[in-house]
């Protein structure tokens, strides 16, 4: 059991749990299914988790209060959101309550499994220096934090991979397309909107140093400038 990866399955709905928790037990991972967002917290301080899949409406604490609290504590650890609510609004809202990623019901097990794999997996660093300079900042790749200074900003795995592709590609268009494929594993609009989104926290974490501009090229990409 100790070389599976422990995952929480918070959701409500108990047959879709059933199959989404026998699904994933057959590849190796450990679920641990909670019902609702009370008894996902308790099992989270219990049994720390390599991924957490939340589903958003959920009796007792719904899922983005649920991620709301667990960012206060952990803001590393990748959170998926399952729901029924397909308004870009809800899909922004899930982003800053700290999700990483959004699947909307119905949805394939296979497609969710990608995306674990996808949140779990980590930019191969053969060959790729330890510390990286972009304008007055050090980013550093594998503990996933920028330093300025004396100040130190953590960020989440989707943003550590997103700003090694920008800097990979400075001065240059990072293509949207490819960025979507590589990093969230599909270029669907909802996923666009979440790579929007991690751009925009990307560019207030990146604010200590004003000649930093990750620029939009409509219709194409982004384009980071230091």
């Amino acid at each position: 059991m100790s070389d599976k990866i422990k995952i929480i399955l918070a959701e409500d709905e108990l047959a879709l749990a059933q199959i989404i928790k026998e699904s994933l037990e057959t590849r190796n991972f450990q679920v641990m299914h909670c019902k609702d967002g009370e008894e996902a917290s308790v099992e989270f301080l219990k049994n720390k988790p390599a991924i957490l899949v939340l589903d958003v409406m959920m009796p007792k604490k719904d899922g983005f209060t649920l991620a709301k609290e667990i960012r206060k504590i952990d803001k590393k650890i990748p959170i998926i959101f399952l729901t029924a609510k397909s308004q870009t609004q809800d899909v922004v809202d899930g982003f800053n309550f700290g999700g990483n990623d959004y699947l909307k019901k119905p949805f394939s097990m296979e497609e969710l499994i990608v995306r674990i794999h996808a949140l779990l997996g980590r930019i191969s660093n053969d060959n790729k220096e330890e510390n990286l300079s972009i304008g007055s900042y050090t980013f550093n790749l594998t503990k996933q934090i920028l330093s300025h200074s004396e100040t130190v900003i953590s960020l989440t795995h989707r943003e550590a991979s997103l700003l090694y592709l920008l800097i990979e590609n400075r001065n240059e268009i990072l293509d949207r397309s490819i960025v979507l494929k590589k990093i969230w594993g599909d270029d669907d609009f909802f996923n666009g909107r979440s790579m929007d989104v991690f751009i925009t926290k990307l560019r207030k974490k990146l604010s200590l140093d004003t000649n930093i501009q990750i620029i939009n090229i409509r219709n194409q990409g982004y384009k980071l400038i230091d």
